[in-house]
């Protein structure tokens, strides 16, 4: 394929119509199973994927932090859950403040003493409903699911309102593990909903899943937040969630060197890949339509292939897929937009590192 001449690489390409594919079908996966689509923004951090996954009919958005859900409503996002365990302090609360006046806000607590914090800072100002973490297996933040009652207790104390409880199946991010992670998040979801319940305390929203586990969702979660779906990388390919005929985005690099007749080296390294390389991934990312390539070394701006033949290929683009769409994504200012060889927008990065 000859590239355009205008995407300077390395550049990271979006492939519209496999992304538009992409988003329809989570779409209408939630939609047949009566589940709530609330994707998360922090793996594309783009408005323009956002209005098209809200348009599609997804309840509002996820992101990570504060920051975040600032470049998100800017743009009219009127929906938005922080699913994070938010930490409330004075200066943090000003902005939480200006957001609830411009959408309604959600935000994540895992512990009493965070939702004191934020009762404290909040409770007579905006109104804020708070969701509760809870831990499934990851090992990560969230308590105990049999916990999740004494900090229902604190929050509605501290005046709050209570929209529900989360998790995070991320263990589901390991060869044959989604359907044990999906089982065990029901199981967290149940236990802690059900105990709210007993005591009086509504429970309406069950909210969990993740790309590699959307498929396994058992009853236990109504509403779904995964946030690689939407572009895909080579993660997902590894753990069979998808094809490469899926993966939506991809980084466009050029050959800037052949020191051997069996190595290349491509102008992205990774400061336009990422670092992550898990143990299930071959190499530093998938090179397209090379057969035989190995992404085998990646420096800052120097990514080095190993072939199994020799290859002339010096000032050629390749295509290469991430092994982790959200860090690449987080190192870019814009995606290029692609339709049929065809350069046909240009979409910024909006939330590119809005970290705090």
């Amino acid at each position: 394929m000859r590239w355009p001449d205008e995407i300077a690489t390395p550049a990271l390409v979006v492939e519209r119509s496999v992304l538009e594919a992409n988003l329809r079908a989570m779409a209408h996966f939630c939609q047949d199973r009566g589940l709530a689509l609330r994707p998360h923004a922090k793996s594309h951090k783009c408005v323009e994927i956002a209005r098209r996954q809200l348009e599609l009919g997804a309840v509002g958005i996820s992101v990570a932090t504060v920051s975040e859900a600032e470049v998100f409503a800017a743009a009219g996002c009127a929906d938005i859950f922080i699913a994070y365990p938010v930490l409330a302090d004075a200066a943090r609360a000003r902005r939480l403040r200006d957001l609830a006046e411009r959408a309604r806000l959600i935000v994540g607590v895992d512990s009493s003493e965070g939702a004191v914090a934020l009762g404290r800072h909040l409770r007579s100002s905006i109104p804020l409903e708070v969701m509760i973490e809870v831990e499934c297996g990851l090992g990560r933040s969230g308590v105990p699911p049999h916990l999740a009652r004494e900090v229902a207790d604190t929050v509605l104390r501290s005046g709050l309102r209570i929209a529900g409880v989360f998790t995070f199946p991320g263990q589901g991010y390991a060869p044959g593990a989604a359907a044990d992670a999906a089982d065990a998040e029901t199981r967290a979801l149940q236990e802690a909903a059900e105990d709210l319940e007993r005591a009086g305390i509504d429970c309406p929203v069950r909210s969990g899943g993740s790309t590699p586990t959307a498929a396994f969702t058992g009853a236990g979660a109504n509403e779904l937040r995964p946030g690689v779906y939407a572009l895909n990388d080579a993660q997902q390919v590894a753990l069979g969630t998808c094809e490469v005929t899926d993966v939506a985005l991809f980084a466009l690099c050029t050959v800037v060197s052949t020191p051997t007749p069996h190595r290349l080296v491509l102008d992205g390294g990774t400061k336009v890949l990422g670092t992550d390389r898990p143990p299930y991934v071959d190499g530093h990312g998938i090179i397209v339509g090379l057969p035989g390539a190995h992404f085998a070394r990646c420096w800052e701006h120097h990514g080095v292939v190993e072939l199994d033949a020799s290859a002339q290929l010096w000032g050629q683009r390749l295509s290469v897929i991430p092994n982790h769409v959200c860090n690449a994504v987080n190192l870019a200012d814009h995606l290029v937009v692609m339709e049929d060889a065809v350069v046909v927008d240009r979409w910024s990065v909006a939330a590119r590192g809005a970290n705090t």
